[in-house]
């Protein structure tokens, strides 16, 4: 049997300038939760995430826009979520680049 375990989400690695550090928290079950720090971090124009998994995202703390293969951008503020279909083409447009934004991310298993 395994201990309970602790931490604090604020507490991980610090973003790099123009990029972005990850710790997934768990891991079971084909899902995974996942710590995100993001600063000043675009992906490419045309660069598009397309898992295979549905994805929920909190937005904690910072700023970020989200853009999608059809054009469309939605911009997030602390306390927004956001359900990411599975295949939904999806990219980051926009982080803050002068504070760290902070993501809480799991990712389920395909249906």
């Amino acid at each position: 049997m395994s201990a309970p375990r602790f931490g604090r989400i604020t507490a991980g690695p610090a973003a790099p300038a123009g990029g972005e550090a990850l710790s997934e928290l768990l891991a079971g079950g084909g899902a995974r939760v996942v710590r995100i720090a993001s600063r000043g971090q675009v992906d490419p124009e045309g660069a598009w995430y397309d898992q295979a998994e549905d994805e929920f995202v909190l937005l904690l703390r910072g700023a970020a826009r989200l853009g999608f293969a059809d054009g469309t951008e939605r911009s997030l503020a602390p306390g927004d979520w956001a359900v990411i279909p599975a295949h939904c083409r999806h990219r980051v447009a926009w982080t803050d680049p002068a504070g760290e934004t902070l993501w809480f991310a799991v990712h389920l298993p395909p249906a």
